[in-house]
């Protein structure tokens, strides 16, 4: 009998959730190929297929995911009108905001915050009744959500879980939104993932629950467009000895990402993952290395990456890289985030828990084991993700 799995995502209305609701249902009833998907050819025993996906999630929007699709424009509409009818069925629960941590976003389908530990039940119900309606095998839970401001991971609170969980108790806004979604779904051995910038699974007492709970998780902030292409050349620069002198990377970005993004802590966050790569694949630091995230609100879900680079090369000679990369922001995103459902499923089935590493292919700033480097190189991870399939696969 074919394993039937849940994908909650916390964003459900936004840009990518609402893409990855759409491709379930079209990909359940035949509407979509494969095409686009980078393990359509991976052999999962075990794993959930394609068209076993079950969509739903929480968004501070109120409005159906039907009209969410409309309003994001992503999916073309005379193939979203084949799903209608399953996407006018569901209206996404009551989100999480904390206003400490994300500039002011419009929305008023609101989970209350007074209580941090009432939230967290609530959440957890809503999962349990998610399975239990739709004769789940499991609910994976990927945090979607807008890029919040980056916590002082400094405090006490976040030294160890216990500490954690007492901030919980004291209802304490050193915690994030995105935080207490994540303990509430590994607490609660769901599989959990942030495809975001923010800070949630990779606290210090998320990673020691997830280890606790047997719960694989991974993270964080999904590589799709300009630090994909940047994880894939910079390595052949390396190897062929063209030293970078300078790497300069901007984004122009219309969706709501891009709007949170205009808010300079938020905008912080984001640029923190992507700079993190260039120096670690290189083995030096680029003195020259800039990266900005420019909201354009024309461009919508339509991204324009730019990237200029300088070389010297044998003999001292100069050269230049000019790249422009035109993508469909959430179509790059949303097979990821698919192919993440169902490997964290994958994982928890062969008894993997805590941080999976091997996930590191999908993610900017990918979440590793305490101690262990984190290899950026495209080509690399992508070898780790098919050996760690092929040991797991005859476990």
């Amino acid at each position: 009998m074919q394993r039937r799995l849940g994908v909650a995502m916390i964003g459900l209305n936004g840009g990518v959730g609402s893409t990855v609701a759409t491709a379930s249902f079209l990909l359940k009833r035949g509407y979509a190929s494969l095409e686009g998907l980078p393990l359509a050819s991976t052999a999962l025993l075990g794993a959930a297929g394609y068209d076993a996906l079950i969509p739903a999630g929480w968004d501070i929007s109120s409005e159906t995911l039907k009209d969410a699709v409309e309003r994001n424009a992503i999916v073309d509409a005379d193939l979203a009108a084949k799903v209608g009818g399953e996407l006018e069925r569901i209206t996404p629960w009551a989100g999480l905001e904390n206003s400490g941590f994300t500039p002011a976003l419009p929305g008023a389908n609101l989970l209350p915050l007074n209580s941090y530990r009432s939230a967290i039940e609530t959440i957890r119900a809503r999962l349990d009744t998610f399975q239990r309606d739709n004769a789940l095998d499991e609910v994976v839970v990927i945090n979607l959500a807008s890029t919040e401001r980056a916590p002082d991971l400094t405090l006490p609170c976040f030294a160890t879980l216990d500490d954690f969980e007492r901030a919980l108790d004291a209802n304490d806004p050193a915690v994030s939104a995105s935080m207490i979604y994540a303990y509430a779904a590994v607490g609660a051995g769901r599989p959990y993932s942030n495809f975001t910038p923010s800070c949630a699974c990779d606290i210090a007492p998320i990673e020691v629950l997830a280890r606790t709970e047997g719960v694989p998780i991974a993270g964080k902030d999904g590589k799709t467009g300009q630090t994909l292409l940047k994880t894939v050349i910079a390595p052949a620069l390396r190897d062929r000895a063209l030293r970078v002198d300078s790497w300069y990377s901007t984004n122009l970005l219309g969706n709501l990402d891009g709007h949170v993004l205009s808010d300079e802590a938020s905008r912080r966050s984001k640029i923190s993952t992507k700079q993190a790569v260039l120096n670690s694949i290189l083995g030096y630091s680029v003195e020259d290395h800039r990266v900005d995230i420019v909201y354009c609100r024309s461009k919508g879900d339509e991204k324009e990456a730019w990237d200029s680079i300088d070389l010297t090369g044998f003999l001292g000679k100069r050269m230049q890289i000019k790249l422009n990369f035109l993508c469909a922001d959430s179509i790059l995103a949303a097979p990821l985030v698919i192919e993440l459902a169902r490997l964290l499923d994958f994982a928890k089935q062969k008894g993997c828990s805590g941080a999976v590493a091997q996930l590191g292919v999908f993610f900017k700033s990918p979440q590793v084991l305490a101690g262990d480097r984190v290899n950026h190189d495209f080509a690399a991870q992508q070898a780790d993700l098919r050996a760690w399939i092929e040991e797991l696969s005859r476990a």
